[in-house]
């Protein structure tokens, strides 16, 4: 028997959330104890003995990955959030999306100049929402050692983006075609 991998867990849903649209869903991957366990544990292993001061989860699903990359690393955790999600001061990114443009914040304390961060997300598919929580790290002053996502999908270009512009890149498995 084949041992599973990350992607086995991960379902795929068709026609959401609009026809011709596959939709990669990681709540399965989520709801298996093993999956989980595994999936947070690749995350995290390229960094583990890097001195990491934050995780950076990116909202929403990198909120529950991240969490448990940061409890893992025993080091904080930061979110970023959709804009007017945050109570405090916060500063914003704007980036692009296919139609239009989203405006991502995050609390202007919560990285201080030098803390080194790892950006966490499920997903990354043209890397604008990565991108931006890059910037909105890097503006407060923080060093972005790496981003780890669950999923790529590499058809639209967001690992190469990120790569060319500087930063290193951590995937546990791709969907092409997507």
């Amino acid at each position: 028997m084949k041992k599973k991998t990350v992607k086995d867990y991960i379902r795929t849903i068709p026609d959401f959330p609009k026809p011709g649209i596959l939709f990669r869903d990681v709540t399965t991957l989520f709801g298996d104890a093993r999956g989980f366990r595994m999936c947070v544990d690749q995350l995290l292993h390229p960094y583990a003995g890097e001195e990491i001061d934050k995780v950076v989860g990116l909202e929403a699903r990198g909120f529950i990955l991240g969490g448990a990359v940061a409890h893992q690393l025993t080091t904080g955790f930061v979110p970023i959030r959709k804009k007017g999600k945050l109570p405090g001061r916060t500063i914003e990114q704007t980036y692009a999306l296919e139609y239009g443009e989203a405006v991502m914040e995050i609390h202007d304390d919560a990285l201080k100049p030098g803390e080194r961060v790892l950006i966490v997300d499920d997903l990354l598919a043209t890397g604008g929402t990565a991108l931006a929580g890059i910037r909105l790290c890097e503006r407060l002053g923080a060093q972005v050692v790496g981003c780890a996502f669950v999923i790529d999908l590499p058809d639209l270009g967001g690992r190469k983006l990120l790569e060319d512009a500087g930063h290193e890149v951590h995937v546990l498995c791709a969907f092409e075609g997507d």
